[in-house]
C-alpha cells in the first residue's frame, strides 16, 4: 500500500495532505501503525454510492432472497403472540 497518511502528518500538514494524497487515488489513513480509515474522492463516493446492491450467485439481493422463501412453520401470528405474551406472565 503506497498512499497512506499518518495521523500525525493530517495534523501537521491538514487538508493539504489528503488533496496531495487524493490525487494518487484512495488515501489510507494509518493511526497508532494500523489501517483507520479511507478517504475517497468525491468523484469516486458517487460511483460507489450509485452501485448497486451486492447480488448473490442467484442475482437476488439478501432481502430479496428472504421474501421469496416459502413460511417454514404451521404457526399463526395469534399462536406467537399468545407464546410471547404467556412468556412474560413470569
Amino acid at each position: 500500500m503506497t498512499n497512506t497518511l499518518t495521523v500525525a502528518e493530517i495534523k501537521r500538514r491538514g487538508m493539504a495532505a489528503i488533496e496531495d494524497g487524493l490525487r494518487r487515488g484512495p488515501v489510507h489513513i494509518v493511526k497508532r501503525n494500523k489501517l483507520a480509515a479511507v478517504v475517497l474522492s468525491e468523484e469516486e463516493y458517487q460511483r460507489l454510492a450509485q452501485g448497486r446492491a451486492p447480488r448473490g450467485a442467484d442475482g437476488l439481493t439478501a432481502l430479496q432472497w428472504l421474501l421469496a422463501q416459502p413460511p417454514a412453520g404451521a404457526r399463526t401470528k395469534e399462536d406467537i403472540d399468545a407464546e410471547l405474551a404467556a412468556g412474560r406472565d413470569w
